[in-house]
Formats: C-alpha cells, structure tokens, sequence
C-alpha cells in the first residue's frame, strides 16, 4: 500500500524527443527539475527519452553498458540532484546481439542510486496505413515482469506495447501503481492510448502513471502524447494532449484502500 504520508505527488513527462542524445538530455533535466519544483517526489520520463533517431540502428549506436554511459550518469545525477525518486523512461543498453539494444526502464532512488531493471518484453510491429514497424529487428526482449518496494508503496515497470498484454500485469502480483513509458505512434493512440491505460487501471485497481512522447519529432514521426495519470477506479487525474511538459497528479492511499475496499475485485480472482 502506499506508504510515506496518504498522499505523493508524482510527475509524468512528456517530451518530443530528437535524434541527438545531448539536446534530448538537456530538455529531460529541465523538466525534471520543473517537476521536483512542483512538489513531485516521483517523477518518470517517457519511452526512449534520450534518443528519437532518424533510423531505428540509431540507437543501437549510442547503446551503453549496463552501470556506465552518459545517459545512466545522467539519470543518477537527475535523481540525486533534485531529490526524486525517478523512473528513467528507457534507454538503449548492450544485448547478447550486437545488432540490437535492451529497452531497458531503469529506476533511481533520490540518492543517485539504480534501484530496478525493466527490459521490455513486448516488441512493437505494425503495418497499417503507411506505418510500418518492427522493434524486433533492433531490439531484444525482455523476459521477466518487474516491481518493487519503495516509499511510495509497492510500484511496477511497463513499456508502451506491455499495455496490450494484460497478463503481464497479473503476472506481477499487487502493485500499488504502474508505469507505462511510452511512444505510441499517433494511428494507434487515437484509437486505442485512453481506453488500454483505464484498462489496466481499472482491472488491477491501481494508480497508471503513462509518461509519453507527444508531438511531431524531426525524423518525422508523430507520437500521441496524452500523457497521463489515472486513478483505480480508471478516471484521469490529469492529461496533456501534445508537445513538452509536466504532468502532475497525487497518489492517495485512502482512495487506493477505498477503490479495494468497495469493490474486492483482486481477491475475487481464481485464475
């Protein structure tokens, strides 16, 4: 259950990420900071925050060694600076495949220190209406669902294409609140972003923190934004449409125990 006070303030953000990894880091910084000038204690980035490249091997080329690089230097000092506990988006991290990456969700505690490892299981492909995707031709998967103990109660990591696998969340046990940075191409989440994270929300009576990239990037690509956070009961505590921001909302503890309270519906599971 969450713990620390009945009630955290978290930040969700969205950025519009670029191909080179400095601006994208600058931008991030400065956000965070905006966020823990708010007030927010827990503050997550979007999917592939540092790097949005005009090619899919871009990233593969400024991928880093797990525990070293400058963009995992950065997030531990960002963490440590503004005294936040900060989920990391993703980043590009060495593979068993030197022709791919681990999208890897890294977790910082306020000290500086990583604290979790999510490498995403899920691989986005899609061919629909001149949108043509493939992670799995630069990215390796993830094998095993992640959640741990924090201050702020018990929290679990998901990555933008996790969300259309509910089993994952299942899997993972109770989990006060998800994260789910995300990319999502502008075709899918106008028609599927909004109703998948109430979803998750709603079925695992949980807090879903969803950080995203929202706008039109200079590779071309547009992303769906709506950054968001919703609440157990699935309604939206806050929402920005487009472009670079915050995204600020509180996890209570009295509403989490009410939502459960009232409605049981995590111990009425028998599969």
């Amino acid at each position: 259950m969450i713990t620390g006070g009945s009630k955290i303030r978290v930040a969700a953000i969205q950025m519009v990420s670029a191909p080179e990894v400095a601006a994208n880091l600058e931008a991030a910084g400065r956000l965070i900071a905006e966020a823990a000038a708010a007030g927010a204690q827990l503050v997550a980035l979007p999917e592939y925050f540092c790097i949005l490249g005009r090619h899919e091997t871009d990233k593969v080329k400024v991928r880093e060694v797990e525990g070293a690089g400058p963009i995992q230097d950065f997030l531990a000092d960002a963490a440590s600076r503004n005294r936040v506990w900060l989920v990391g988006g993703t980043i590009p991290l060495s593979s068993s495949n030197e022709k791919k990456v681990r999208n890897a969700c890294l977790v910082f505690d306020a000290e500086g220190r990583r604290v979790a490892r999510y490498d995403k299981i899920h691989l986005f492909g899609l061919d629909l209406a001149g949108n043509n995707f493939d992670e799995a031709r630069t990215i390796e998967p993830g094998s095993r669902p992640v959640a741990l103990d924090t201050p702020f109660g018990r929290i679990g990591l998901s990555v933008c294409y996790d969300v259309r696998f509910p089993e994952l969340y299942r899997a993972a046990g109770e989990v006060d609140a998800w994260f789910v940075p995300s990319a999502f191409t502008a075709l899918t989440g106008a028609a599927h972003w909004d109703v998948l994270m109430r979803a998750r929300a709603i079925e695992n009576q949980c807090y879903l923190i969803a950080p995203a990239q929202g706008g039109l990037h200079p590779n071309g690509r547009r992303t769906w934004g709506h950054s968001m956070v919703v609440d157990p009961w699935g309604e939206v505590l806050a929402c920005r449409a487009e472009g670079e921001g915050v995204v600020l909302a509180e996890l209570d503890a009295a509403r989490l125990a009410e939502v459960r309270q009232s409605l049981p519906a995590l111990q009425h599971r028998t599969l």
